[in-house]
C-alpha cells in the first residue's frame, strides 16, 4: 500500500525537487508537459486513422539531394510517396501526385508556412514548431517530436526527431504497415563545413539539395550524419524483426546502412498505388 501510495505521488515529488533545486529546468518540466497534455487531447487521436492503413503495401520516401536530378521521377505518381520538407520546390519539374509529407525542422516549417498550407496531400508536422504557424487544416497533422532515442511504431505516443527527418518518415512509415520502403533522394553527403546541428546563415546558392534555392540565402542546420546513422541503425533492426525492410535505391548515395538496389529494381519491387 505504501509503495504504491509512493509511486503516485512520484511526479508531485519530482515537480517539487525540481522546483526547489533547479528553477529553469522546473519551468522546462511543466512547460513540456503542458505541451504534451495540449497534443495529446487536441491533435493524437487524429493519428489513429493511419494505423496500418497500408499494411503489406510498398512506399517510397524521397529524401533532398543533388540525385534527385539525376532521376526520372515521373513514374513515382503511380506509387504511394512521402516528401520530405521543401520537395515542393520539385514541383515545377514534375507531377510527383505525393501520398503524405513531413517536416519537423522549425527553420524548414517557418520558411515554407505558404507551401505547406497549399500541399493537397496529408502534411505530418512536429507540433511543437508548427502549433504557432498554421491553422488547424484537415490535411495537416502534428507529431509530438522527442528527444528520446527510440523507434517508435505508435504514433500517438510521439516520435523520436532521430536527427533527421528522414527517421520521422520511416516511423509513420512503420506505423502505416508499409511491409517495403525504398530511399531515394537520400544522399548522405554534405559539402558545407561546420559542426553537426550547427545553425548557419548559407550564402549563395544551395549546393546540398536537389534545388540551389533551397536554403539559399537563408538559415539552416547542418547535418548530423553520425547521428542519422544510428537512427537509421534501429529502423534497420525494428523493420527486419517485424519481417519488413528498408532498401536504398538512392543514386550514388553516401549512406550504407541498407541494402543497395537501383532505381529501377525499387520502381519494379514497389506495389502501385
Amino acid at each position: 500500500m505504501i509503495s504504491l501510495v509512493k509511486q503516485k505521488l512520484r511526479p508531485l515529488t519530482e515537480a517539487a525537487r525540481l522546483a526547489l533545486n533547479y528553477p529553469h529546468e522546473y519551468n522546462k518540466f511543466w512547460i513540456e508537459r503542458s505541451a504534451y497534455f495540449e497534443w495529446y487531447l487536441k491533435h493524437s487521436k487524429r493519428l489513429l486513422k493511419f494505423k496500418n492503413i497500408h499494411k503489406g503495401e510498398s512506399c517510397f520516401i524521397i529524401g533532398n539531394g543533388p540525385s534527385l536530378n539525376k532521376m526520372d521521377l515521373s513514374p513515382l505518381k503511380n506509387h504511394h510517396t512521402f516528401g520530405l520538407n521543401k520537395i515542393y520546390l520539385i514541383f515545377e519539374k514534375v507531377d510527383l501526385n505525393l501520398s503524405y509529407h513531413v517536416a519537423i525542422n522549425p527553420l524548414v516549417i517557418k520558411q515554407s508556412t505558404k507551401e505547406f498550407n497549399s500541399l493537397l496531400c496529408p502534411s505530418f508536422l512536429s507540433y511543437r514548431y508548427a502549433q504557432k504557424n498554421f491553422k488547424n487544416s484537415d490535411n495537416m497533422y502534428y507529431l509530438l517530436t522527442t528527444n528520446l532515442c527510440t523507434f517508435q511504431s505508435n504514433l500517438t505516443q510521439g516520435v523520436y526527431e532521430g536527427y533527421t527527418v528522414t527517421y520521422v518518415a520511416m516511423q509513420i512509415a512503420f506505423y502505416m504497415g508499409f511491409s517495403k520502403v525504398f530511399l531515394i533522394g537520400v544522399d548522405h553527403n554534405f559539402t558545407t563545413p561546420g559542426n553537426p546541428n550547427e545553425k548557419q546563415f548559407l550564402k549563395g546558392d544551395d549546393p546540398n539539395h536537389f534545388s540551389p534555392h533551397y536554403f539559399a540565402n537563408k538559415e539552416w542546420h547542418l547535418p548530423d550524419l553520425e547521428g542519422s546513422e544510428l537512427s537509421y541503425s534501429m529502423a534497420r533492426f525494428h523493420f527486419s524483426r517485424a519481417g519488413r525492410q528498408i532498401y536504398d535505391a538512392t543514386v550514388d548515395g553516401k549512406l550504407n546502412i541498407f541494402p543497395k538496389i537501383s532505381y529501377a529494381q525499387a520502381l519494379d519491387i514497389c506495389s502501385k498505388k
